[in-house]
């Protein structure tokens, strides 16, 4: 259903126009406390949405998640069989 998402957090100055901004994407999560949205968007419509957002006046500072760019699977992810026996010393 969706392409590649892209997380945006949007920094605001009010909370009032937080339903306006479902318009650019999914709204995932808002802040009451430290006044920000997290919202995702498909990759290829990120840098016009940044634009946007950053044109509006109650927007302090955008900044974008680089999670689809990170690299999640690691070299060395099976456990050392030393530090197994280790933990197992208790019981």
């Amino acid at each position: 259903m969706f392409g590649a998402r892209q997380g945006i957090i949007a920094y605001l100055h009010t909370l009032k126009q937080v339903k306006m901004l479902r318009r650019f994407g999914n709204v995932h999560y808002v802040s009451k406390r430290l006044k920000y949205v997290v919202l995702y968007t498909n990759v290829s419509d990120v840098q016009a949405t940044v634009e946007k957002l950053k044109s509006f006046s109650f927007v302090k500072k955008v900044e974008v998640s680089y999670k689809p760019f990170l690299k999640t699977e690691y070299e060395n992810s099976k456990p050392d069989k030393a530090k197994e026996y280790d933990y197992k010393m208790g019981l």
